[in-house]
């Protein structure tokens, strides 16, 4: 006899309890079969996870791997980790799920829809009570909301490692993604916790003689410039911006603001847009839009350890006029969570612009300038400031990330499933110094059944370190070899 049990879609997930009972001639007999679990299913279609596409399914339930980006861990409580964890348990109870990374996550104590940050007449970002992070992870599963009256599956958002406490505990979700983007911040939970983070205004601050300030930058730019996630079926990464805010000035990007103006500002719960429009406009300075000059800091390489760090600084003076200008520039380390450090470059320039002139300034920061003062750290923001003497207050300023050199994977061997195979691990020294206490970590599920770590010990500067290393397959199946190399500077 043959016996199949379907739970019914609705059914709670968990660990449940088989037992067969027989009743004959008047006889009933009960015996225990075993245990099973059930889980959500995205194959059914009535099932709350449902997720009609083969290949999201394949990405987003069964793929055992991810992209976070090369950012560098930090103890207790960090969002990529966690981020991490909360995505493999979401995926193994059956719900489909992915980690999202934010560029520009402000947290800001006092205004929810501001941040602010301070410098002085060097250009030293000075450490305030708002902070600009870098980056923030978070995760979005894919579930219909029947407390939200959501008969299809969407995207909802959920923070392990939030901000702020939601309902008393530190979590936030889930939040239905197209809420965000709508400003419809009425649905449960904490939409306003995730509108604030990617639509806040940023403005900067001249701090004069600890006493004075003059706000000379604002923009509602940097928070939230982009969110990605993996893309699917690939390595490459997905811009999924779009579906948490409108383009920046459009007409339905500015009603979502004004709704959820409204709600996180229970005083304006009434106000007019024109209202809300004065409010918004109090926060801009006259003098920001008259300044006449245009900067930015462009790249020209993308530096990674070991190398010098090439700018160009580009100015556009818009009047019909001359210009003389004097700037004082800074570089300082930042953390990822938007803490300044150390400041160890410092320069002083005089620049005359003729009527209309555009110019490009090259600058360099070597690397003997900034290597003693990484650390743990590859972000440093380069800030180009108006001496406030000359009578105008004008800022640029640029996040930096130096690169790690890479490692390279280079297999010797086609893998089979139970066959040895081989591979060869290369790294190359760049430092015009050598490297202390380097170790290399191989891993990879399906192909190391524990980490295998190889002590390099010192390596001279510009010698390359080559190693190869034998694993055995023993899960079919398309897998990753992860090698990531640490030493004392990295």
């Amino acid at each position: 006899i043959s016996i199949s049990v379907f739970p019914p879609s609705n059914v709670c997930i968990g660990r449940y309890i088989l037992n067969m009972q027989i009743t004959s001639c008047g006889h009933t007999y009960q015996r225990c079969l075993g245990d099973f679990y059930v889980l959500f299913n995205p194959w059914c279609a009535d099932d709350p996870v449902y997720l009609e596409n083969q290949a999201h399914r394949e990405e987003y339930v069964l793929n055992e791997h991810g992209i976070l980006g090369r950012c560098r861990p930090v103890r207790y409580g960090y969002c990529g980790s966690l981020a991490s964890v909360m995505c493999t348990v979401m995926r193994c109870l059956g719900i489909p799920s992915r980690v999202v990374t934010s560029f520009c996550f402000p947290c800001s104590i006092e205004n929810p829809l501001g941040i602010n940050e301070i410098f002085d007449s060097t250009g030293k970002n000075l450490c305030g009570k708002d902070k600009l992070w870098r980056y923030h992870c978070w995760n979005e599963s894919w579930m219909a909301r029947r407390d939200i009256n959501q008969c299809c599956g969407d995207w909802q958002c959920l923070d392990p490692t939030p901000l702020e406490t939601g309902r008393g505990s530190a979590c936030s979700g889930p939040t239905w993604v197209r809420s965000i983007r709508e400003g419809e911040l009425d649905l449960d939970y904490d939409g306003h916790h995730m509108f604030s983070r990617v639509n806040s205004n940023y403005v900067g601050w001249l701090s004069q003689n600890n006493a004075k300030r003059t706000k000379f930058f604002c923009d509602t730019w940097p928070c939230g410039q982009r969110l990605i996630t993996k893309s699917v079926g690939s390595e490459q990464f997905e811009d999924i911006t779009g579906a948490y805010k409108y383009e920046l000035g459009s007409v339905k990007n500015k009603e979502a603001y004004y709704r959820a103006y409204r709600r996180i500002h229970p005083g304006y719960c009434n106000a007019s847009n024109c209202h809300i429009d004065r409010e918004l406009s109090s926060l801009k300075n006259p003098f920001l839009s008259d300044s006449g000059i245009n900067m930015r800091l462009k790249m020209a390489n993308c530096p990674m350890y070991g190398e010098d760090v090439q700018l160009n600084w580009l100015l556009e003076n818009l009047r019909n006029e001359n210009k003389t200008l004097k700037f004082n520039l800074c570089a300082q380390i930042i953390t990822y969570s938007g803490c300044p450090m150390d400041q160890f470059w410092k320069d002083s320039v005089n620049v005359t612009l003729g009527p209309r002139e555009v110019k490009k300034i090259p600058l360099c920061i070597s690397y003997n300038q900034y290597g003693p003062y990484l650390y743990d750290h590859n972000i440093m923001k380069v800030v180009a400031v108006s001496d406030p003497e000359c009578g105008e207050v004008l800022m640029v300023s640029r996040d930096i990330v130096v690169n790690r050199p890479p490692v390279i994977v280079k297999l010797l061997s086609q893998p089979r499933l139970k066959v040895p195979c081989t591979a060869e691990i290369s790294f190359c020294n760049p430092l015009q110094e050598d490297m202390k206490n380097c170790v290399m970590t191989l891993e990879g599920c399906g192909l190391f059944k524990e980490p295998m770590t190889i002590d390099l010990g010192t390596l001279a500067s510009n010698q390359q370190a080559r190693t190869v290393v034998e694993f055995t397959p023993y899960r079919l199946g398309s897998h990753r070899l992860l090698a990531n190399l640490g030493c004392h500077k990295f």
